[in-house]
C-alpha cells in the first residue's frame, strides 16, 4: 500500500481536507505536535498533516510525514503570491523550489545556494507530470521566505534573481526536507494576491473563504499516482 503525504500550512487550509477526510472514512490521529487526519483512497493511505505556517514548520512536518507516518511521497497545497506572469485564482505546481532568504553571500554562495551547492530544488517528474494532466494546472518557479511578501522592490529583485513565478513561506523548505529524506515532493498554490501593498487584503479574503479546490486537486493527484 502506498502511503502518500498531503500538507497543508494552516487551519483555513486544512479544514476542507480535514472535513472531507471524516466525510469519507477518515479519521484523526492523535499527535503530539501537529493536526493530522488519514483516509483511505483506493489501495492508497493518504496522510494529511496541518504543519503551521513558515519554514521550519513545514520542514518539520515533511519529516513527521516520513519518518512517522511512512509517507512515500508529500504533496503540499496552499496560497501564494504572484511574482510574475500570474493571476489571482490561478493554480500553479512548481516545477522547482528556491529558499530566497536564505543568504550565505558573505561566505561566496550565490543568494539562496546552500554550503552543499544547492540552490534549486526540483519536483517529482511523475507527480508534476500527474498535476499537469489536470485542467487549468499551469507550472512555475516558485520562491520561499520566512515573511509575508508585500514590498513590491523586493518583489521586482526576486523576479530578476530568481526568475520565480510566485512566492510563498514554505515549499522550498519542504522541498529540501524531501530531498534529504530521500522522496518525491510537489506543490500546488492557489495565487490569492500580487505579493505587494494590497496582498494582506486579498489574502485573508481568499484564505478565509477555505475553498476545497486544492484538496480536490491534491486528491485527483494521489488518484494518478
Amino acid at each position: 500500500m502506498k502511503t502518500i503525504g498531503f500538507l497543508f500550512a494552516d487551519e483555513m487550509e486544512f479544514k476542507p481536507f480535514l472535513e472531507h477526510a471524516l466525510a469519507n472514512g477518515g479519521r484523526k490521529l492523535e499527535d503530539p505536535g501537529f493536526n493530522v487526519v488519514t483516509m483511505p483512497l483506493g489501495d492508497s493511505a493518504i496522510i494529511a498533516i496541518e504543519s503551521g505556517i513558515g519554514k521550519v514548520n513545514a520542514a518539520a512536518a515533511v519529516c513527521v510525514l516520513v519518518l512517522r507516518y511512512g509517507a512515500d511521497c508529500v504533496l503540499s497545497a496552499g496560497l501564494s503570491g504572484a511574482i510574475s506572469h500570474l493571476h489571482k485564482g490561478d493554480i500553479v505546481a512548481g516545477r522547482s523550489y528556491v529558499e530566497c532568504d536564505f543568504d550565505l553571500r558573505a561566505f561566496g554562495c550565490a543568494l539562496g545556494q546552500k554550503t552543499d551547492g544547492t540552490r534549486v530544488h526540483h519536483a517529482d517528474p511523475e507527480l508534476l507530470a500527474a498535476a499537469l494532466r489536470i485542467e487549468g494546472v499551469q507550472e512555475g518557479a516558485f520562491g520561499t521566505g520566512d515573511f509575508f511578501l508585500t514590498d513590491p522592490a523586493t518583489k521586482d529583485f526576486y523576479k530578476e534573481e530568481f526568475s520565480i513565478q510566485a512566492f510563498d513561506m514554505e515549499t522550498a523548505a519542504c522541498a529540501a526536507a524531501a530531498g534529504r529524506l530521500g522522496v518525491p515532493f510537489l506543490s500546488v498554490r492557489k495565487i490569492s494576491d500580487d505579493a505587494d501593498d494590497s496582498a494582506l487584503d486579498a489574502y485573508q479574503e481568499l484564505n478565509n473563504l477555505a475553498e476545497t479546490a486544492l484538496s480536490e486537486i491534491l486528491l485527483e493527484i494521489a488518484a494518478k499516482l
